[in-house]
């Protein structure tokens, strides 16, 4: 059993008690209690997080709360191509985005991280680049008071990327939330102080997963491409229009698009595994060839949107 899944399991038991405490006895029959097993309060880590692995998580986040359900599985299938991209390719930096707001690119940038993680020996990192509508913090039960974020990085340079990652050690996963809104998000991320955090990234982690902005109704995305080695684009059954998917697919450069993914569609769930369309690479730019994932997780993602 993986690290991952141990943190899981002792995180439930830790729910259940505090649910269900034991019965305490009257002081009168506990007796005095010797110094050398008097309780002390350990120190809490300084990276983690306020609060406990499942209580601040939304429960669409399947890959994080429930990995073993057909609805995780579908994201194991996307974690597969990662990996075998990453070992062909040299990918580590996978940005998720999609067409407009609200198809789910969030949710499978936290849940691709979280499939990910589960190797016990992946070093993970997720980044919140999405400025204009920063949600990773909020999803993951972080406080984006707590400390800097991306922003602060990019405007401050002597922040370093440590600085700024908040660190989930329960469920190996490392987190750089957005951190201040800016007034002028696309210039932010223009910056090089960006590319140079991402850089540090790279040599830190073995994958960088970056929650990114909307390809159509913003251009923040564009200038993220040349840090990045490629894009998933997320689209939702009835409701992405197809228009908006090919203005997303001809702002991006085609040889940079790893594949889609098909959120909310229930005709495959009885199947369960992802279906995967293969087209030559010449008609990408000399790129990857484009996959199509099916995610059947559209009851859970009614929570979120995005």
């Amino acid at each position: 059993m993986s690290k991952f899944f141990k943190a899981l399991e002792q995180a439930e038991q830790e729910r259940a008690l505090r649910r269900h405490p034991a019965p305490s006895e009257p002081a009168s029959e506990r007796g005095p209690v010797p110094p050398e097993t008097a309780p002390s309060r350990a120190p809490r880590p300084s990276l983690e997080p306020p609060r406990g692995v499942s209580d601040g998580l939304e429960e669409h986040l399947v890959s994080l709360l429930a990995p073993t359900s057909l609805e995780a599985e579908q994201y194991r299938e996307l974690r597969h191509l990662v990996e075998q991209l990453h070992k062909s390719t040299g990918l580590s930096v996978v940005a998720v985005s999609s067409p407009c707001a609200a198809d789910g690119k969030t949710t499978t940038s936290i849940n691709l991280a979280g499939a990910l993680v589960q190797a016990p020996d992946a070093r993970v990192l997720l980044v919140d680049c999405d400025l204009r509508g920063a949600a990773l913090a909020t999803h993951l039960g972080l406080d984006d008071r707590t400390g800097p974020g991306l922003v602060d990085a990019i405007l401050d340079a002597n922040l370093t990327l440590e600085a700024v990652t908040h660190v989930l050690p329960r469920l190996n996963l490392s987190v750089v939330p957005a951190g201040r809104i800016p007034s002028a998000p696309y210039e932010v991320l223009k910056s090089p102080r960006f590319g140079e955090l991402l850089a540090e990234a790279r040599r830190r982690y073995d994958y960088i997963v970056v929650d990114t902005p909307p390809l159509v109704s913003v251009p923040d995305c564009r200038v993220l491409s040349k840090w990045v080695d490629g894009f998933l684009i997320v689209v939702t059954a009835h409701r992405t229009a197809r228009k908006l998917l090919e203005e997303a697919l001809h702002v991006t450069e085609p040889a940079k698009i790893v594949g889609l993914v098909f959120n909310g569609d229930d005709r495959h769930v009885a199947r369960g595994y992802s279906y995967v369309s293969r087209r030559p690479s010449d008609r990408n730019g000399g790129g990857w060839p484009r996959r199509f994932f099916w995610s059947s997780t559209r009851r859970r993602q009614t929570a979120s949107n995005d």
